[in-house]
């Protein structure tokens, strides 16, 4: 397990530094499947253990890699299932659990649901871009037609804190997940509206 300071969603890409030996280890041990688990660390710091993680995680592959000359390893991983941790192991040398996957493929997605979820997303992210208009934003992202990846995707494009992306990534339930998006996108337009009238420009914390 490589826990982390951010959520990572299923089929999210994110980049990643590796610099703790320990962690160069577990890329050693991971070499042939290219897999690990990722989760959120609560209350601690990423380096040097002594942190405390959450129960819910992802597993993520590595689709590129690149060795550094200062020892570091870059990595662009990307989000492939959710897991539920159920026992965290020692250390040794670093995080392992025992994980079960938390797949719902039985729950069918509300197509009606997914669809305003969408407008919902494109329109903070629309003018999230107005907010923040020195910053490089991306408004029109291509979204898949497969329900499943496309819920998944609409959570790690939607700008909200570190607690509620994990208080999404923990509910199991497709369409419980997409109304939360949908709950959160609602009370995120009406503060960059109220930004916007104000005349606010600050670094957006998330």
């Amino acid at each position: 397990m490589f826990p982390l300071g951010m959520v990572v969603f299923p089929f999210q890409t994110v980049g990643l530094c590796v610099f703790e030996s320990r962690y160069h280890e577990l890329l050693v041990d991971v070499e042939s499947q290219r897999c690990f688990g990722t989760c959120l660390i609560s209350k601690g710091s990423e380096i040097g253990g002594h942190d405390e993680r959450t129960s819910v995680g992802t597993v993520v592959e590595i689709i590129a890699s690149q060795q550094l000359s200062d020892g570091q390893t870059l990595l662009m991983v990307e989000g492939r299932g959710c897991v539920q941790v159920s026992r965290w192991l020692k250390d040794s040398p670093y995080p392992s659990a025992l994980v079960v996957d938390r797949c719902c493929d039985d729950v069918v997605i509300e197509s009606t649901l997914l669809a305003s979820t969408t407008s919902a997303v494109k329109a903070l992210r629309a003018l999230q871009s107005e907010v923040y208009a020195d910053q490089c934003l991306q408004k029109n992202v291509e979204l898949d037609e497969d329900p499943w990846i496309r819920s998944w995707q609409l959570c790690s494009l939607t700008p909200m804190s570190t607690l509620d992306q994990f208080k999404v990534l923990s509910l199991s339930n497709p369409n419980d997940r997409l109304r939360l998006v949908a709950e959160i996108c609602c009370e995120r337009y009406g503060d960059y509206q109220r930004m916007l009238m104000l005349g606010e420009g600050f670094t957006d914390p998330d």
